[in-house]
C-alpha cells in the first residue's frame, strides 16, 4: 500500500451551470484559473469536460481540443490533464471512442457500462482498448457501482479489456437532488475487487465527499473532488471554489498519513496503468 496518494480535481463537470454555483467555470479560461488553484492546493491532475457555446457538454473535438490545450499548456508538467468520455445521454460509444481517437490525449476517463453495455460491443471495444494500449493513451476505467466492477472484472479476464493493471474509479452515490454520498460505501466495491491491486479512485458527492476521501485514501486508493459532483464542505457549508474541496481532500490524506503525489510521480503511476 502507498503512502503517497494523488488527488484529482474535476471543476465542472457536464451537467452543472453558474444557476447551481456561480464559481463553476464554464469557458476556458475559467477553467484554466480553476485548475491553477487547485494545483495550488494540492491537486496533482484535473479532470476536464468541454462546453460549447450554449454551456452544454460536448465532445465536439475543435471545442475539446480548445480546453484541453489551455488548462496543460498552463499547468505545463506539474499536473496531468484528464479527458471524459461522458456520454451523458447524448453520445453513443462509438461517438465517444471517435472523439478519442480524434484528440488522442495522454489520459482518459470512460464509463465501462457506457462502452461495453453488451455482447454486441465486445469487438470494437477491444479493439478501441488495444488501440489506446499502443497510443500509450492511459484510460481510467468509470464504474458506477459493483455491478459495474462485476461486470469489468469479466470483460478483464477475457481479454476484452486487454489492461493488466487498470486503473479504476468509483463513483459513491448518483446524481440526485440532495445526494449524500457516505464512505460506508466503498466496502462492496472492495469486496468485489478482492485480493486485486488495481489501483482506484473514488468520487462522491454531498458534505461527506472528504470523508469518503479519507476513506479512500486509508484504503490505498486516490481521491477525486470538485464541483462537478459536489459544492459542500465537511461542515456542510457551501464551498466557494474547488481548491476548497481539494484542501478539504489534503486535511483528510494528511490525518490518515498519507502524502501528496505531484505531477511528475503521477506520470509515473500512469506508466504502469498501460501494462
Amino acid at each position: 500500500m502507498t503512502d503517497k496518494v494523488m488527488i484529482m480535481v474535476a471543476p465542472n463537470g457536464a451537467r452543472r451551470t453558474k444557476d447551481d454555483h456561480a464559481n463553476l467555470p464554464i469557458t476556458p479560461d475559467e477553467v484554466v484559473r480553476a485548475v491553477l488553484a487547485a494545483r495550488d492546493a494540492g491537486a496533482a491532475a484535473a479532470h476536464v469536460h468541454a462546453r460549447d457555446a450554449a454551456f452544454k457538454h460536448t465532445l465536439e473535438a475543435g471545442l475539446y481540443s480548445e480546453v484541453l490545450g489551455a488548462v496543460e499548456a498552463a499547468v505545463n508538467d506539474t499536473m496531468v490533464v484528464q479527458m471524459t468520455t461522458e456520454a451523458v445521454g447524448i453520445y453513443s460509444s462509438a461517438e465517444q471512442m471517435e472523439a478519442v481517437r480524434a484528440l488522442k490525449p495522454s489520459f482518459v476517463s470512460m464509463a465501462i457500462r457506457e462502452l461495453v453495455p453488451d455482447l454486441n460491443h465486445e469487438n470494437k471495444a477491444h479493439e478501441f482498448f488495444v488501440w489506446l494500449q499502443q497510443a500509450r493513451i492511459v484510460p481510467q476505467f468509470i464504474l458506477y457501482d459493483p455491478a459495474d466492477l462485476t461486470h469489468f472484472i469479466d470483460l478483464q479476464s477475457r481479454g476484452i479489456v486487454p489492461f493488466s493493471n487498470p486503473f479504476l474509479l468509483f463513483v459513491l452515490g448518483r446524481y440526485s437532488e440532495g445526494q449524500q454520498s457516505s464512505p460506508q460505501e466503498l466496502a462492496p466495491f472492495l469486496e468485489v475487487l478482492g485480493k486485486r491491486q488495481w489501483p482506484f479512485m473514488l468520487c462522491a458527492f454531498g458534505s461527506q465527499e472528504a470523508a469518503c476521501m479519507g476513506a479512500a485514501f486509508k484504503a490505498g486508493g486516490h481521491g477525486r473532488v470538485g464541483f462537478e459532483n459536489n459544492f459542500y464542505l465537511p461542515d456542510g457549508s457551501r464551498a466557494n471554489t474547488n481548491a476548497d474541496l481539494v484542501s478539504a481532500a489534503v486535511n483528510e490524506a494528511k490525518a490518515v498519513g498519507k502524502t501528496l503525489m505531484d505531477g511528475a510521480e503521477m506520470r509515473r503511476f500512469l506508466e504502469k496503468c498501460l501494462v
